[in-house]
């Protein structure tokens, strides 16, 4: 008997229950979670960026000063000063935001799901970029819409490829402009612009989720689609990438109307995010040092991120693409057409390295013939041997397809 499956007639699972998939990528983190491979899967921050220190000693401020704020019940809506200081640094990078606009979640997987929660019925139409993030079709599925991808080049989607009759139609448009996963593309200023006004004119909401958008390594971070269509726009942000997953604090920013009812998902969904953990974002936003912090971070990145590239150039063979981002955690690899990224997985496992197979990065049509790699968690001497390997590994697996099409050929 499967011990996963319920008893007969005891349990009776809802029907989004019976719909529900193992995360893909999960699934995969445990098998890259080896002591003995070189992971280019998860997007983890690196354990060196940790602000293990700062952390440490915010703690002990904040039991020492507010522990019984920090430990009871706290607001819905999330900690007050934590909302201000991220309505304040919204607004300094070009978008007016007020405090009472800002939701803080546990984490941007759960503001994810209240928009969706409050947005999406089944049968809504949901416009999503291709490829996307993982996590956010996940998010989406469980409340049944029907999926449709924007066409999208190697700078991200193209707006003048959106029909007009599904801007009107759709609960929303959802999107990554900034160092997107799994790509590591970045949306001109020009598109978003375009975008923008395009969501204005048809009514479009648009849901621009930037995790990423602090992690720049090139240039500056074009402006936010916040800034430029605040009506229309629903933004989230996570501290996740840039102080500490495990503090699961993110956030949504949202216009007034939609907040209440966001706001009141969010009570029925966990009361409110764990008030010491929204206490510690808030310590290391405002203590002065968080810049400081994230320029560390982002020269980590950058060096890390200039060594995939290179050692990606010295061993690819040909016809093996990929993108060149100018910040965040990834960049994506594109195939020669005729190889898996599901069976080069096992291959690359065999030789001690994991990546992400793209097609689960597909909300309707997946590509099988690329890859995911995060350049963020392995050492210098990982990502060097770590590439020679997966060109190994992919240089053998052409050899076995020219092999096979030589003796279908003879034969």
């Amino acid at each position: 008997m499967d011990r996963h499956l319920p008893p007969a007639g005891r349990w009776q699972l809802a029907a989004r229950a019976q719909r529900m998939q193992p995360s893909a990528l999960r699934e995969l983190l445990k098998v890259a979670e080896r002591p003995d491979i070189i992971s280019f899967a998860g997007g983890l921050p690196s354990p060196y960026a940790l602000p293990v220190e700062r952390l440490q000693a915010s703690v002990d401020r904040i039991l020492r000063r507010d522990a019984v704020g920090a430990l009871q019940y706290g607001p819905s809506e999330g900690y007050l000063p934590l909302r201000e200081a991220i309505a304040a640094r919204l607004t300094r990078q070009g978008a007016a935001v007020s405090p009472s606009q800002v939701l803080i979640t546990t984490g941007s997987q759960q503001a994810l799901d209240l928009v969706a929660r409050v947005l999406v019925d089944p049968g809504s139409r949901v416009l999503i970029e291709t490829p996307t993030y993982l996590g956010a079709v996940q998010a989406l599925a469980q409340y049944e819409p029907v999926f449709e991808e924007v066409s999208t080049d190697a700078a991200g989607l193209l707006p003048e490829r959106l029909n007009e009759t599904s801007m009107r139609n759709a609960r929303m448009l959802y999107t990554q402009p900034n160092f997107q996963n799994p790509t590591g593309r970045t949306l001109p200023l020009d598109r978003r612009m375009a975008l923008a006004s395009l969501a204005i004119r048809h009514g479009l909401p648009i849901v621009e989720d930037d995790p990423y958008g602090e992690l720049v390594y090139t240039g500056v971070t074009p402006p936010s689609l916040l800034s430029m269509a605040p009506d229309n726009v629903v933004h989230l942000g996570s501290f996740s990438k840039v102080i500490a997953p495990g503090l699961r604090v993110g956030y949504v920013v949202a216009p007034e109307e939609l907040m209440i009812k966001l706001l009141q998902a969010k009570q029925a969904s966990d009361l409110h995010t764990t008030g010491i953990t929204q206490r510690l974002a808030h310590a290391l936003l405002t203590d002065g040092e968080y810049d400081t912090h994230l320029e560390a971070i982002r020269l980590r990145y950058r060096a890390q991120c200039a060594l995939m590239l290179k050692c990606l150039s010295e061993h690819m063979p040909e016809g093996v693409s990929w993108t060149r981002p100018a910040g965040g955690m990834f960049l994506w690899v594109t195939l020669p057409p005729d190889i898996d990224g599901a069976s080069l997985f096992e291959d690359a496992l065999a030789r001690g390295v994991a990546f992400v197979p793209g097609a689960s990065f597909h909300a309707v049509s997946p590509k099988a013939n690329t890859m995911r790699l995060t350049f963020t968690t392995a050492t210098p001497s990982q990502i060097e041997t770590g590439i020679a390997r997966l060109a190994q590994a992919i240089e053998a697996r052409l050899r076995k397809t020219e092999t096979r099409e030589t003796s279908l050929t003879v034969s």
